[in-house]
Protein backbone atom coordinates (compact mmCIF):
# COMPACT_ATOMS: atom_id res chain seq x y z
CA UNK A 1 0.00 0.00 0.00
CA UNK A 2 1.29 3.57 -0.87
CA UNK A 3 0.05 6.66 0.78
CA UNK A 4 0.90 10.10 -0.74
CA UNK A 5 0.17 13.40 1.13
CA UNK A 6 -0.73 15.99 -1.34
CA UNK A 7 -0.60 19.25 0.34
CA UNK A 8 -2.28 22.52 -1.91
CA UNK A 9 -1.83 25.95 -0.56
CA UNK A 10 -4.68 28.13 -1.47
CA UNK A 11 -4.67 32.21 -2.16
CA UNK A 12 -7.02 33.73 0.62
CA UNK A 13 -10.45 33.96 -0.43
CA UNK A 14 -10.07 31.24 -2.89
CA UNK A 15 -10.89 27.86 -1.04
CA UNK A 16 -14.07 27.15 -2.34
CA UNK A 17 -13.15 27.73 -5.77
CA UNK A 18 -10.23 24.68 -5.18
CA UNK A 19 -12.72 22.76 -3.75
CA UNK A 20 -15.32 23.17 -6.37
CA UNK A 21 -12.23 22.11 -8.60
CA UNK A 22 -11.48 19.10 -7.36
CA UNK A 23 -14.88 18.08 -6.50
CA UNK A 24 -14.89 18.07 -10.59
CA UNK A 25 -11.50 16.13 -11.24
CA UNK A 26 -10.76 13.79 -8.64
CA UNK A 27 -13.88 11.40 -9.68
CA UNK A 28 -11.41 10.60 -12.54
CA UNK A 29 -8.63 10.18 -10.02
CA UNK A 30 -11.12 8.18 -7.76
CA UNK A 31 -11.60 5.38 -11.00
CA UNK A 32 -7.91 5.54 -12.66
CA UNK A 33 -6.46 2.36 -12.43
CA UNK A 34 -4.29 1.50 -8.77
CA UNK A 35 -6.56 4.35 -6.92
CA UNK A 36 -8.01 3.06 -4.10
CA UNK A 37 -8.76 6.31 -2.07
CA UNK A 38 -9.08 10.31 -2.36
CA UNK A 39 -10.21 12.33 0.54
CA UNK A 40 -10.00 16.03 0.74
CA UNK A 41 -9.78 18.10 4.14
CA UNK A 42 -8.98 21.45 4.88
CA UNK A 43 -7.04 22.73 7.57
CA UNK A 44 -9.62 24.27 10.82
CA UNK A 45 -7.24 26.54 11.18
CA UNK A 46 -6.23 27.43 8.44
CA UNK A 47 -8.22 27.10 4.91
CA UNK A 48 -6.19 28.79 2.53
CA UNK A 49 -4.42 24.77 3.44
CA UNK A 50 -6.33 21.81 1.74
CA UNK A 51 -4.84 18.33 1.86
CA UNK A 52 -5.53 14.99 -0.01
CA UNK A 53 -4.90 11.99 1.48
CA UNK A 54 -4.44 9.38 -1.58
CA UNK A 55 -3.68 5.70 -1.09
CA UNK A 56 -2.62 3.55 -4.12
CA UNK A 57 -1.98 0.13 -4.45
CA UNK A 58 1.79 1.05 -5.46
CA UNK A 59 3.81 4.20 -6.37
CA UNK A 60 4.43 3.74 -9.70
CA UNK A 61 0.24 3.67 -10.23
CA UNK A 62 0.28 7.02 -8.64
CA UNK A 63 3.27 7.90 -11.31
CA UNK A 64 1.42 6.81 -14.18
CA UNK A 65 -1.90 8.60 -12.61
CA UNK A 66 0.25 11.91 -12.47
CA UNK A 67 1.64 11.32 -16.01
CA UNK A 68 -2.16 11.10 -17.68
CA UNK A 69 -2.92 13.61 -15.54
CA UNK A 70 -0.37 16.30 -16.65
CA UNK A 71 -0.89 15.52 -20.38
CA UNK A 72 -4.33 16.46 -20.01
CA UNK A 73 -5.34 20.48 -19.92
CA UNK A 74 -5.89 21.78 -15.91
CA UNK A 75 -8.16 23.66 -14.97
CA UNK A 76 -7.49 27.71 -15.35
CA UNK A 77 -9.67 28.21 -12.34
CA UNK A 78 -8.11 26.15 -9.97
CA UNK A 79 -4.68 27.11 -11.42
CA UNK A 80 -5.51 30.72 -10.25
CA UNK A 81 -6.43 30.17 -7.10
CA UNK A 82 -3.37 28.69 -6.12
CA UNK A 83 -0.58 29.95 -3.72
CA UNK A 84 1.87 27.73 -4.78
CA UNK A 85 2.38 24.55 -6.52
CA UNK A 86 1.09 21.53 -4.40
CA UNK A 87 3.57 19.54 -2.46
CA UNK A 88 3.28 15.83 -2.55
CA UNK A 89 4.62 13.37 -0.16
CA UNK A 90 5.05 9.83 -0.15
CA UNK A 91 4.80 6.79 2.41
CA UNK A 92 5.24 3.09 2.68
CA UNK A 93 3.02 1.51 4.62
CA UNK A 94 4.23 -0.57 7.11
CA UNK A 95 2.34 -3.44 8.81
CA UNK A 96 2.84 -4.59 12.23
CA UNK A 97 4.85 -1.87 13.36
Amino acid sequence: MHTVIVTIKVQPGKTQQVLDALAASLPDTRKFAGCQLVETYVDEDDPTTIILWEKWDVRESQGKYMAWRSSIPGDPKLAEALAAAPTFVHYTLKPGV
